[in-house]
């Protein structure tokens, strides 16, 4: 089980260092952005989690397998021919930065589950689900923040949301200590409704500007009547 979680581990970190490098890029980073962004989006939400659970260090500074992992990977799409591509095909750019990002949010939501389960003593579902989504968003809320982007969360179709559903999936199927088939099913879960949710574009209903007439509206509706 142990070997399981860390090829997930390894696989979600490359995702998330892909979307997170490539965000830089098109930022126009120079290469030590570009491997600090793509670090932060890979191990952010580890490390938030695991100061959550009282883990200290965080496993990212005692295990720096995934550091090096993400900013090989950074660094990898930093590479001029690498750049000249995704410059060359926006559509392809757009693709990998979604199914990446889905991958990893996904795998993370999952992983930040199964830390939580084995870190405590007592099952409590909602501290996994918190510490799952925490995982999961916490390197992109990260990288948006640092790149000067609005966090996906707030503004991307069905993120956080696909994360939690996810997230209690896995919880549901580890009740039943089915703790491997509860990690694939969350996984998959959180990854095919983020790609349904772009290409669907579902959303959650979303705050709009309110327009003159209808503050007029508002504020007619306040005014006393006068006999």
């Amino acid at each position: 089980m142990n070997t399981v979680i860390l090829i997930l581990e390894i696989i979600g970190t490359v995702a998330f260092a892909l979307s997170g490098a490539m965000v830089a890029v098109k930022r126009g980073m120079d290469i030590f952005g570009v491997a600090i962004l793509g670090l932060t989006t890979a191990c952010g939400g580890g490390i938030i989690r695991d100061l959550l659970l009282g883990i200290t260090p965080p496993g990212a500074f005692v295990n720096p397998v995934y550091a090096f992992v993400a900013i090989g990977t950074a660094i990898l799409v930093f590479l001029p021919s690498v750049r000249r591509l995704f410059a060359s095909r926006p559509k392809l750019f757009d693709a990998v930065i979604l199914w990446m990002d889905s991958i990893g949010l996904g795998l993370f939501t999952v992983i930040g589950i199964q830390v939580a389960y084995a870190n405590t003593d007592t099952f409590s579902i909602f501290l996994y689900l918190f510490l799952g989504v925490i995982t999961g968003v916490g390197g992109g809320v990260m990288r948006d923040v640092m790149s000067k982007n609005i966090p996906y969360i707030f503004i991307k179709h069905f993120y956080a949301t696909a994360s939690l559903i996810g997230a209690a999936v896995a919880i549901v199927f580890l009740y039943f200590d089915l703790e491997f088939i509860g990690i694939l099913a969350g996984a998959v879960t959180v990854t095919v409704l983020r790609l349904f949710a772009a290409h669907f574009r579902w959303s959650l209903p979303k705050a709009h500007e309110l327009t003159e007439a209808e503050l007029s509206s508002h504020r007619s509706d306040k005014e006393p009547l006068h006999k």
